[in-house]
């Protein structure tokens, strides 16, 4: 890369993973819409529990991130051999760690969650999604490393066919089973978790095939599947290790934060779970863009030009904000209609509206402020970046706490926690990378 990427160029790589989280958010978005249909119990219950898988997902979400930020060095150094040998070991590596949660979480889980759960009602809901749901742990994992390798090489169009293949899929399995159609029985929340493993199993299963037939994809030498070579795996967790935790304790703090809000009741817990809905929906081109930054900041370094490294996350920061900004205006104008997709419940849609405006001012600050983060990650000190966000999600809780448990405040008051935990992510993003050691890191 011999000087900063064009607009064109950035947008090229961002749009088509925008396109996939988008397709792949219909999954989130269909889950919410059908069961916001059902009971506020199964909405809330679909809160807990989708942050519960969550968290666990973020563990091989985390190991995939360090993973591509050391093939997309590779990629700018042209060292493309040594990307198939990356790519197979964390295969290696993400199966057996899927396996082994599996086994671990069969145990934990419903002892865990009755300890965090107040309500009988949806704690008995949350555990009978999940036991349909964490089995897609599996291939979600598999999904994980696929995208990796694509964002890190900047071929990202496969990433957005796999998603819409399992958001169709999901769209139509969630319908027929959650309501009891095409002669099923009505599954209701256990039928949202099925669908949804089923529908990453199918995207798994496309990725795959479109790998195995790329014949341009050779020269990365993907799916030799060597002995395993633990120098290998070690390298990739060096980096890996810190954002799994950083990916963990961060959605961790989430779900701990859904649960402060359970105690203040089910009415709070359901708005709260329909934010979260449109809060994922709305954090997709900001989060393409950051994922984008991630990728190019590490391929920048792997050529050699650490200088245009600043000035890339400049660039790509202003183009996230403006186009964040036009959408949170669009959105402020459709709210009612926007938050009516997510439950029939008029009343809820009222109450839920000054949550909704709050979370559209969240979204200009997330759209700077994980760009930057992103890339703090991309020079791959991802021990700074472990350290910057356990800090931030201190003040986090504690303002959440004081927010919801101590002074009982309204629950769009308390959603303003959130800015309170970009403020100051990306404070110290900044400071580091104005002031940091980061061009020294090596991989």
């Amino acid at each position: 890369m011999e000087k900063l990427p064009s607009n064109k160029h950035i947008w090229d790589v961002s749009y088509p993973i925008i396109l996939a989280m988008l397709a792949s958010n219909v999954i989130n978005v269909t889950d919410t819409a059908f069961l916001g249909r059902v009971g506020e119990v199964e909405l809330g219950a679909s809160a807990i529990g989708g942050l519960f898988y969550v968290v666990i997902l973020m563990l091989g979400v985390g190991f995939g991130s360090g993973a591509q930020i050391l093939m997309a060095r590779r990629n700018g150094e042209k060292a493309y051999s040594e990307i198939g040998k990356i790519m197979d070991h964390s295969i290696y590596f993400l199966i057996g760690m899927a396996l082994f949660i599996l086994l671990i979480i069969e145990f934990i889980a419903p002892a865990l969650l009755g300890t965090m759960i107040s309500s009988p009602a949806v704690y008995a809901k949350t555990i009978e999604f999940l036991h349909f749901r964490i089995i897609g742990l599996i291939p979600a994992f598999l999904m994980v490393i696929f995208r990796s390798f694509y964002v890190a090489i900047t071929r990202t169009r496969w990433i957005t066919l796999t998603a819409i293949i399992s958001a169709l899929v999901n769209v139509v399995l969630a319908y027929v089973m959650i309501f009891g159609k095409m002669g099923l029985p009505a599954m209701g929340i256990a039928g949202a978790g099925l669908a949804s493993t089923i529908a990453e199993g199918v995207a798994a299963l496309v990725f795959i095939i479109i790998t195995i037939t790329q014949v341009d994809l050779k020269p990365y030498h993907l799916f030799a599947f060597p002995k395993p070579s633990f120098s290998i795996i070690r390298k990739t967790l060096s980096i890996s290790v810190f954002v799994m935790l950083q990916f963990f304790i961060s959605l961790g703090a989430w779900f701990v934060f859904f649960m402060i809000v359970e105690k203040l009741g089910e009415r709070p817990l359901a708005i709260s779970n329909i934010i979260r809905s449109a809060y994922l929906m709305f954090m997709i081109p900001a989060m393409g863009f950051s994922i984008t930054t991630n990728s190019l900041v590490s391929n920048t370094i792997g050529a050699g030009r650490k200088d245009l490294v600043i000035p890339l996350i400049r660039k790509i920061t202003r183009i996230s904000f403006f186009t964040t900004l036009g959408i949170v205006l669009l959105a402020v104008c459709l709210a009612q209609p926007i938050i009516g997709v997510f439950t029939s419940n008029a009343d809820l849609v009222i109450h839920t509206l000054p949550s909704f405006y709050v979370l559209m001012g969240v979204m200009l600050f997330f759209a700077v402020t994980n760009v930057i983060f992103n890339g703090v990650s991309g020079t791959a000190n991802t021990q700074i970046a472990l350290a910057f966000e356990a800090i931030t999600l201190v003040f986090y809780l504690f303002t959440a706490y004081m927010l919801a448990i101590y002074f009982r405040m309204p629950i769009h008051i308390v959603w303003i926690t959130e800015i309170v935990y970009f403020i100051c992510l990306g404070t110290m993003s900044i400071l580091y990378l104005r002031f940091g050691n980061w061009r020294a890191k090596k991989i």
